[in-house]
């Protein structure tokens, strides 16, 4: 039976995430190589969304009372938003989602329907008041950076949005590494508006739960009452830990709710205003949820893409110190993330295991020195020998950003 990875255990000893009482609970903070791969998979997300026609966008991670007030979170969401902050004559709060930002961003223009479907998307930064006995690890966080994209269409555009937006999760899941273990319908629960929680409009319901049932045609999944948005239904990605827990990691949503609170439009071809309908996407969900699956499925050992280093070089002894500090430079040079690990941390063993999970190993001794070589090691326990430096920057430099290469193929 394989070992169930806990990632907060792993992120402590791999010196990726912490925590500090003087921050808060459910604040972690980002070490260095947590911060590349946190990096590295935001790029990608981004790369990901550009290739398929998404525009980026920032906005404030405040906004003024009245803001969701709009939207609704304050009436349906306010138990797990942070409590208003007074400026002058004006309340503002910590965002608890980014959707009503990009309301107004859409609004802020005019717009034709030869515009549409607009993709616009944002890596933002929101807040929820998550109480003290839910937070763990990267898991449960009240400060959360969130992969989000809204798009902006026709009605006879949305199911195919909707579709080409689990078209994308589906891509990223291969990419990275992560398997969904279902997909799950989610809808309101029960009474005519789940006691507050929901928007009383069962047209609103009854149109988007239509479409999002035409986007899953087809797909295996289940639906489940009691765990919609306050506005709309919703299809949610899940995934399941190692440990048998299950969550959600990424949605795709079909909203018919805040195109109306903040009339939104666009212009049709008889001239007219016509009311657009707004698909939310999130590809990986929040990066800290995104991370921890990580760590926890692949037990530390990211892929050689993800990895926050990649080659560690290891000198026997002094005397070959400088020759891996320019190992350590020239691969650098070529865009692979290396570090020295000499003689000063330890003896060759305590060093080789220290760096067990990163994906290759270079050690240069008093041979491999005089012969301008290094002596291979390989994550999954391979030793393919002594090769030229050269040999080995251009075999790890044409591995280190691909998504799908083998740690080590034939020549």
């Amino acid at each position: 039976m394989e070992p169930v990875h806990d990632h907060r255990r792993l992120g402590r000893e791999l010196d990726l995430f912490d925590t500090d009482p003087l921050m808060g609970a459910g604040l972690p903070y980002w070490l260095p190589d947590g911060a590349v791969v946190r990096h590295v998979l935001e790029e990608y997300v981004r790369e990901v969304e550009r290739s398929a026609g998404y525009r980026h966008v920032y906005s404030p991670v405040l906004g003024k009372r009245e803001l969701y007030e709009i939207s609704g979170h304050w009436s349906h969401y306010g138990d797990d938003m942070f409590p208003p902050m007074r400026l002058g004559g004006e309340e503002v709060v910590l965002r608890p989602s980014l959707c009503p930002h990009h309301a107004l961003i859409y609004r802020s223009r005019s717009h034709s329907y030869r515009e549409l479907p607009l993709r616009i998307a944002e890596l933002g930064g929101m807040y929820r008041s998550e109480l003290s006995g839910v937070l763990g690890g990267l898991t449960r966080v009240r400060s959360i950076q969130l992969n989000d994209a809204h798009i902006f269409c026709t009605p006879e555009q949305a199911v195919a949005e909707a579709r080409a937006a689990l078209d994308l999760i589906r891509r990223a899941y291969d990419d990275l590494g992560i398997r969904a273990s279902r997909y799950r319908l989610s809808l309101p629960g029960d009474g005519k508006d789940g006691g507050g929680k929901y928007v009383p409009d069962p047209e609103l319901w009854r149109r988007a739960t239509a479409l999002l049932e035409e986007v899953l045609d087809g797909v295996d999944h289940e639906a489940v009452e009691g765990e919609a948005a306050f506005y709309g239904p919703k299809i949610d990605v899940q995934i399941t830990d190692p440990a048998g827990r299950e969550s959600t990691l990424s949605t795709v949503q079909i909203d018919f709710h805040q195109p109306e609170r903040f009339d939104l439009h666009y212009i049709g071809p008889d001239g007219g205003k016509h009311r657009p309908v707004m698909v939310h996407r999130s590809i990986i969900g929040s990066v800290e949820r995104a991370v921890a699956h990580l760590v926890e499925a692949h037990g530390g050992a990211f892929p050689v893409w993800l990895a926050p280093v990649q080659l560690v070089v290891l000198p026997v002894a002094e005397e070959q110190e400088e020759r891996g500090l320019d190992l350590v430079r020239r691969a650098e040079a070529r865009g692979i993330r290396a570090e020295l690990s000499g003689p000063g941390h330890g003896t060759l063993g305590a060093r080789v295991r220290a760096a067990r999970l990163v994906p290759y190993q270079a050690v240069i001794g008093e041979r491999e020195a005089g012969a301008g070589r290094a002596a291979v090691r390989l994550r999954d326990g391979r030793r393919p020998g002594a090769v030229p430096v050269g040999e080995l920057l251009e075999r790890i430099g044409a591995r280190a950003g691909d998504r799908g290469a083998e740690l080590w193929a034939a020549a």
